[in-house]
């Protein structure tokens, strides 16, 4: 295999869930095709086959050979997948796409060339994903291995770095906070304006512009509210129309954002 001639390589996409489907559509619309994609699930992998034009397996062995293979499964189902990708695929490079799991998942397979080809962004199946804003971490087992996943990588986007196991496991836990935790508050304040009768879209507009000045300011600068300003008047108000793990939550941030705007003033 060659390790500088990505369009010449035969790349299997192993998963076919939300990350696995928005990648493919991106390596397609790059020129690179996938030879195939593998699913458990049959109806997962033949829906994602036909949009990328590709066959597809529900039996690994029965893969046809490659040089790459990206594996986007779950974290729990990747030791066991990743064993018999290895079983399969000797020679080629194998690289999973999981922000939390260690590089050296391979290493306990078996692998011989591996790493880890991770884009961090959130994924669903049926939103297309501008891959030219998604950054792509890359971890590699060797510096020889390094060029063919850094060329894969840029043939969707231009923001291509390199992270360590540990540097990829703290990224996947600020995202779990900017992203998971970010989309849970949301959740929650969908939840008390449905209670009372109003629209969630009113919100729109102030989490457009909550997002639009983290390109100018840095989250502190950013930060606003009446626990920036330290009213307790407000704050104990609030904390009062609120019941169970809203007030919890609301008492827990509504503290860390005082604390450190404390310790900002301290600077």
């Amino acid at each position: 295999m060659s390790e500088h001639s990505v369009e010449n390589n035969r790349i299997i996409l192993a998963g076919a869930g939300n990350l696995a489907t928005c990648l493919g559509v991106a390596l397609v619309r790059a020129g690179v095709t996938p030879v195939a994609v593998w699913s458990r699930s049959e109806a997962s992998a033949s829906a994602l086959a036909e949009k990328l034009g590709c066959p597809y397996s529900t039996e690994i062995t029965m893969l046809p050979d490659a040089d790459i293979v990206i594996t986007a499964v779950s974290d729990d189902a990747l030791p066991h997948v990743a064993k018999q990708l290895t079983e399969r695929y000797s020679n080629a490079l194998l690289a999973h796409t999981a922000g939390s799991v260690t590089m050296d998942i391979w290493a306990e397979a078996g692998a011989r060339r591996y790493g880890v080809f991770y884009p961090m962004q959130t994924f669903s199946k049926n939103k297309e994903v501008d891959f030219s804003h998604v950054g792509i971490f890359i971890e590699a087992c060797a510096e020889t291995v390094y060029p063919a996943l850094e060329q894969l990588a840029s043939k969707v986007s231009p923001m291509v770095y390199r992270a360590t196991s540990r540097q990829r496991g703290y990224l996947h836990i600020a995202a779990v906070y900017a992203c998971n935790f970010a989309n849970a508050m949301y959740s929650m304040a969908h939840d008390i304006l449905e209670k009372e009768g109003l629209p969630f879209e009113v919100m729109l507009p102030l989490i457009d512009e909550t997002a639009a000045k983290l390109h100018h300011l840095s989250p502190e600068e950013a930060q606003t509210g009446p626990a920036r300003r330290g009213d307790e008047t407000i704050m104990r108000k609030q904390l009062a129309m609120l019941d169970g793990t809203k007030s919890e939550i609301y008492a827990l941030v509504s503290s860390y954002i005082a604390e450190k705007a404390k310790n900002n003033k301290q600077l």
